[in-house]
């Protein structure tokens, strides 16, 4: 994993002994009231990031601090959460652009391939000698019984609708290219930036293991005082990467009925465990109905080689059940011959966009390969 990769731990908030106005404590009380204001000055961020083309970061924390009553840090985090949902709103509108452009190309594929088709076919029975040719038609003109229609009525038809499938994709794929970005501001959502050089690694919002401190705004001082603290409690992992220094970005939001404390942060580098893969790795290959792995030594020798076998149709409980079964078997393997795993890397966006023309069992087979849980950290 790349050393720059940031990793989040998430953990709701406990429940208090001591619980007040709607069985919160004052610690999300307080967030209710400053998610409001950290909303507004995210929403008039992300309105300046669209519409100002001279655009000064170190100006506009400055502005956001006199007009909503916060400090650097508290603007920092606004301008951070701010620039983060544009450009995720970016990402997306131009993901959802290139699929539908791989849908485009898709369905024109299949309307070339279609009049083809038809046009060999026509080609064919226009010929008087064509009962004695050797080669049948590709594509034979036939009724059936039920229907009373033949096949070439049935493409006919099929073409017309896909032409006007193209269409409406050609006129949405226009329309979005030219339509601004919208981005969705939740509420109850708080962000603070943190900086490896500050204390706990972040100078509003510290955390010393069990208790968080976080500093209060300007503008609601007031009523909440200087500061205002809560038990989380530790972030319980198996292997926890968590380090005690470095820079901690902390995202606090509301799901549900519960607050809940994300925190981000560089991982401490994990130790390997087994030799290099110069020495010999095991291959997998993944598919929908099997996991397939293979064992190679030093000079690229197989040496081993087998099959781990996969339910599809499964429900979700029992799938992911299925896949973690399956990596400890693996992971058997990988401690048997004291080498690692590697894996290839598949990208099913083309595949996806292909699924109107191809059919229901091969988007259903596509669909319920959980390729992504296999990879998961």
């Amino acid at each position: 994993m790349n050393k720059n990769q940031a990793l989040t731990y998430c953990k709701s908030f406990p429940k208090s002994s001591e619980p007040t106005l709607f069985n919160l404590t004052q610690f999300e009380v307080f967030l209710l009231d400053y998610s409001k204001i950290f909303r507004q000055a995210k929403i008039e961020t992300i309105q300046t990031l669209q519409s100002s083309d001279n655009y000064n970061k170190s100006n506009w924390n400055t502005y956001l601090q006199n007009k909503y009553g916060i400090n650097k840090r508290h603007a920092a985090g606004v301008i951070s959460s701010a620039e983060g949902a544009l450009s995720s709103a970016l990402e997306c509108r131009t993901y959802n652009i290139k699929q539908l452009k791989g849908k485009l190309k898709s369905a024109k594929d299949w309307l070339r391939k279609a009049k083809k088709k038809l046009k060999d076919a026509q080609k064919f029975y226009s010929k008087k000698n064509w009962t004695n040719r050797k080669t049948g038609c590709r594509f034979p003109l036939c009724t059936d019984l039920k229907t009373h229609r033949t096949n070439w009525q049935r493409l006919r038809f099929a073409i017309h609708h896909k032409t006007r499938y193209i269409k409406h994709l050609e006129l949405r794929i226009e329309k979005l290219l030219a339509a601004p970005i919208h981005v969705k501001v939740p509420r109850n959502d708080v962000l603070v930036v943190g900086a490896k050089c500050e204390s706990y690694g972040n100078q509003n919002c510290q955390w010393d293991g069990n208790n968080i401190k976080f500093r209060v705004p300007k503008c609601l001082e007031d009523k909440y005082g200087k500061y205002v603290e809560a038990y989380l409690g530790d972030f319980e992992r198996n292997i926890n990467r968590l380090p005690e220094d470095g820079s901690k970005t902390w995202h606090f939001y509301r799901k549900g009925f519960k607050w809940v404390a994300a925190v981000q942060f560089t991982p401490r580098k994990v130790e390997r465990v087994s030799r290099h893969s110069d020495y010999g790795c095991i291959g997998i290959d993944l598919n929908p109905s099997s996991v397939g792995w293979s064992y190679v030594d030093q000079d690229g020798n197989l040496k081993a080689h087998g099959k781990i076998s996969l339910e599809q149709g499964l429900p979700k409980g029992k799938a992911q059940a299925q896949i973690v079964k399956a990596c400890l078997e693996l992971a058997t393997l990988a401690d048997f011959y004291t080498c690692p795993i590697v894996h290839e890397i598949l990208d099913f966006q083309n595949k996806k966009a292909e699924f109107r023309e191809r059919g229901k069992k091969y988007a259903r087979i596509l669909s319920g390969w959980a390729y992504s849980q296999f990879l998961k950290p």
